[in-house]
């Protein structure tokens, strides 16, 4: 049953900007190809754990590669899992499903030659590059446990066709019909087997399966010379993470956190480590050098995380129970000598092997990022600027690194001119006797440098920390102190800032009389806002502003009510606190009406005026906009004449 299908517009948009667009590098399609026969390879052998017959007795897994130079092709085949037709439709189509439009914006919006190359690695679409090769691709596949294999075949404008097809065992099978070679396009001829051995060499040597090619080789036999077929296996298949670091290159590294990753980029930071004692497992992490576009929208088909293997067998692609929800970015391979070979999530989840392995990796995870900021400040600065958001959701949850984490934190203050720094840097700058870490969370950078909450801070020479990602409002709430100093929100509880000279000790003088001289003024306003806000008072904190709104100390913030209102979880309205600045020239105006009449009724609207402009100087909305115009423009009249 032959069926023929158009690809989704975004993957012919795909289609026509892998086999158009030229790449530094066109030998990766290679690696790709050997990566996926690899994996599938691994879940095979993961699968056959529950179920031995899908891995026949005596069956040694291996990736075989095919060139033949006169009829232009290139095919890779292994002993993997293979598809049915249901997936072969679903999975070699994954790129038309996820993230393809993020992708193509990305590409066009690059004016970087080598950054192409670099998003193909991070949205997954490694096996399209074989576009880059080849006028047609055509993909043989059988999967295991089934007897009828399924024929997937593109020349790459904008259709494929599926039909029902034979092959005498499970597993996969690529076959390239390559362009033809063209040095000065840079196009290699990728049906030369010496091409083919250099490149597997240079990027696959540490597959942990043999690939297997055979080549042409001459002997004498006889006394005459004569031409043989031989079959040769191109790596090493060591594993890479068993090997001694003194005997592995740096690029090596690099290589196989390609593999693992199907990124096409080196990582920034590498994590190696050797566990033994009671419990004995190795890792091979790394912190890869960008953001991949499902950061924060995780994609089951797409992720790659840390791969767990038993006793060098894999077990599972993904393994969220060794590292927390906050590091979800970490790529590579943990192999662990003690877990059972059967082990299955459920039992994961549950295993306290597990549990301390767990404690023992993010440890080590958090230590050499710890390092990389004492030792290399401007690679840290782009790990925080690629990974910050997700470390700071570690502060909300957990608190045994949380310290650790804390460290970490690299946030703009008031005073560092828009550069980053540490809480130990903030700390080492904090006045004499201070005991609090301030901070004031909003959405964003701008909005904060001009929220009257700083005011009085500005003009007393405390630094503040402005915090303007939306997961800075739920730490916040949850992380109380740091090295013994308490954090403590400039726009929540009452601020009570010493005066340190003899002109904020006179500005405070003045102030406390001016707050007698307007007692009366605020009962009545208060009287007037009772229903909207929970008191009005006189700030300390407002020097220039008239009024703002802030927080009662164990109130929920608006923000992080807002938050939760959007997750669907309701919460009981919170009202705030007005304060009022009793040295504004406005409180002197409206005490004068005050003074010729208590019960004037503009004085009601003047304080719905006051709560209005408090709740827009801080980017708040009025909850009726229509009547706070309506008082606005009546004022306008008012003072116009």
């Amino acid at each position: 049953m032959s069926e023929r299908h158009e690809f989704k517009t975004e993957a012919r948009q795909l289609l026509d900007l892998m086999i158009h667009s030229v790449y530094s590098n066109r030998d990766i399609f290679l690696r790709e190809l050997i990566s996926n026969s690899s994996d599938a390879i691994d879940k095979r052998r993961f699968e056959s754990l529950k179920h031995p017959d899908l891995m026949p007795a005596g069956l040694e897994p291996a990736i075989r590669i095919e060139a033949d130079a006169a009829a232009r092709t290139l095919s890779v085949a292994d002993d993997g899992i293979g598809m049915s037709r249901e997936e072969v439709g679903d999975l070699i189509g994954t790129i038309a499903k996820s993230g393809t439009q993020e992708f193509l914006k990305r590409v066009r919006a690059s004016k970087d030659a080598a950054a192409p190359a670099e998003l193909i690695g991070q949205f997954g679409v490694g096996f399209y590059a074989s576009f880059m090769v080849a006028d047609r691709v055509t993909l043989l596949t059988r999967r295991a446990g089934e007897d009828t294999a399924t024929r997937w075949e593109s020349s790459g404008d904008g259709f494929y066709t599926l039909d029902e097809a034979e092959r005498d065992t499970a597993g996969t099978t690529v076959t390239l019909h390559l362009k033809p070679a063209d040095q000065e396009d840079g196009m290699k001829d990728y049906a030369d087997e010496g091409v083919v051995r250099h490149i597997v060499r240079q990027y696959s040597d540490f597959v942990a399966y043999p690939i297997q090619m055979e080549v042409e080789e001459k002997e004498e036999v006889d006394g005459a010379e004569t031409t043989v077929r031989r079959a040769e296996t191109l790596n090493s298949m060591k594993a890479i993470w068993l090997r001694d670091k003194a005997e592995v290159a740096e690029e090596e590294y690099n290589e196989f956190y390609r593999h693992v990753s199907h990124d096409w980029t080196d990582p920034m930071l590498r994590v190696q480590a050797r566990i033994e004692g009671t419990l004995e497992y190795r890792m091979l992490l790394y912190v890869p050098s960008k953001a991949s576009w499902d950061l924060f929208m995780r994609h089951p088909e797409t992720h790659r995380g840390v791969r767990l293997y038993v006793k060098r067998i894999f077990i599972m692609d993904d393994c969220d129970e060794l590292l927390p929800e906050y590091l979800r970015f970490i790529r590579g391979v943990v192999d662990s000598e003690d877990l059972p070979l059967n082990i299955s999530r459920e039992i994961l989840q549950q295993n306290r092997q597990v549990q301390r392995m767990s404690r023992g990796i993010v440890g080590k995870v958090l230590d050499a990022i710890k390092d990389l900021a004492a030792k290399d400040a401007d690679k840290y600065k782009a790990l925080w600027a690629e990974f910050g958001r997700v470390l700071k959701e570690g502060l909300i949850g957990d608190t045994d690194h949380r310290d650790d984490l804390l460290s970490l934190l690299r946030v703009v203050t008031t005073a560092s001119a828009g550069e980053s720094v540490s809480l130990n840097d903030y700390i080492g700058r904090m006045k004499p006797g201070q005991e609090q870490i301030y901070f004031l969370c909003g959405e964003s950078r701008a909005r904060l440098e001009r929220s009257p909450h700083l005011e009085a801070f500005r003009d007393k020479g405390y630094e503040v920390l402005l915090l303007d990602d939306p997961v800075d409002e739920v730490w916040t709430s949850a992380v109380h102190e740091y090295q013994g100093k308490k954090l403590q929100s400039a726009a929540k509880g009452l601020v009570d800032l010493p005066a340190d000279d003899e002109t904020q000790k006179e500005a405070e003088s003045a102030r406390k009389e001016q707050e007698k001289a307007h007692a009366s003024l605020l009962g009545k306003l208060g009287g007037h806002l009772s229903g909207l806000v929970k008191e009005v008072r006189f700030s300390t904190r407002l020097t220039e502003s008239p009024a703002c709104l802030v927080t009662d100390a164990g109130d929920v913030s608006p923000q992080l009510e807002k938050m939760f209102r959007a997750m669907g979880q309701e919460l009981p309205e919170t009202k705030r606190i007005l304060e009022l600045n009793p040295g504004h020239p406005l409180l002197d105006a409206l005490q004068r009406v005050y003074d010729a009449d208590p019960e004037s009724a503009a004085l009601a609207d003047y304080a719905k005026l006051l709560h209005g402009q408090a709740l827009l100087a801080e980017g708040g909305q009025l909850a009726d906009p229509a009547e706070f115009a309506r008082l606005v423009a009546e004022v306008m009249v008012k003072a116009a004449g």
